[in-house]
């Protein structure tokens, strides 16, 4: 069922960032093959958000911050359990940018999220420590937008916890699964789509959105 973008929707477009795409020191597989779906998607939309992760040198979710430790292991971490990632997304590097062919001239907001030495950031919302806010609820209810069509990076990490934590905090959060591409670390993409199942989170195509298009 197409599903027409109202005045009170937002499309948050999460970490499509070079680092993430082929060639990126986090490479997602097949990652950029989402920047021209969510080219067309943004289209759709009056409210868009982008985030960016944007990590300052010697981030403590890097495993090279951590003697001995590899990327892919985990650690325990003030605030929990805590994966180490390869070195990515650092502050003003060209890993860092947005991907040169992402093209939205309707965004309003550039979010960025990670910057906290200690804590490393998933979800558009929180920090991983569960603790600090971004801003983002807040400016959502500002606005008066109530559902949160969220495409991007990796599907079972930033973008699963953000549409966790929208609908958590009380909106309506819909992912646009072919807007998406994931990292699938240990069984994380089979974990995302239960938790968009327990928590009754609608998964999507973009082209049932993007039909509706005014």
């Amino acid at each position: 069922m197409p599903l027409a973008p109202a005045d009170s929707d937002l499309l948050l477009v999460v970490d499509v960032q070079n680092d993430f795409c082929p060639g990126g020191s986090l490479a997602v597989p097949d990652g950029d093959a989402v920047v021209p779906v969510i080219n067309r998607l943004a289209r759709a939309f009056a409210h868009v958000v982008l985030t960016q992760d944007w990590h300052p040198p010697g981030h403590r979710s890097f495993a090279s911050a951590h003697d001995g430790r590899q990327p892919f292991e985990t650690v325990d971490m003030p605030y929990g359990a805590q994966t180490l990632w390869p070195d990515h997304c650092v502050q003003g590097t060209a890993g860092a940018a947005l991907h040169g062919d992402i093209d939205i001239q309707n965004s309003q907001l550039l979010l960025r999220k990670g910057w906290h030495p200690g804590i490393d950031s998933y979800s558009a919302f929180f920090e991983n420590d569960r603790r600090t806010p971004t801003g983002l609820a807040g400016y959502l209810r500002e606005r008066g937008l109530t559902r949160v069509f969220i495409a991007g990076l990796a599907l079972d990490f930033c973008v699963r916890y953000s549409a966790e934590d929208a609908h958590d905090a009380g909106f309506e959060a819909v992912v646009v699964e072919d807007a998406c591409r994931a990292i699938d670390l240990a069984g994380s993409l089979d974990d995302a789509h239960r938790a968009f199942t327990g928590r009754g989170i609608a998964r999507v195509k973009a082209g049932d959105v993007t039909r509706g298009w005014r």
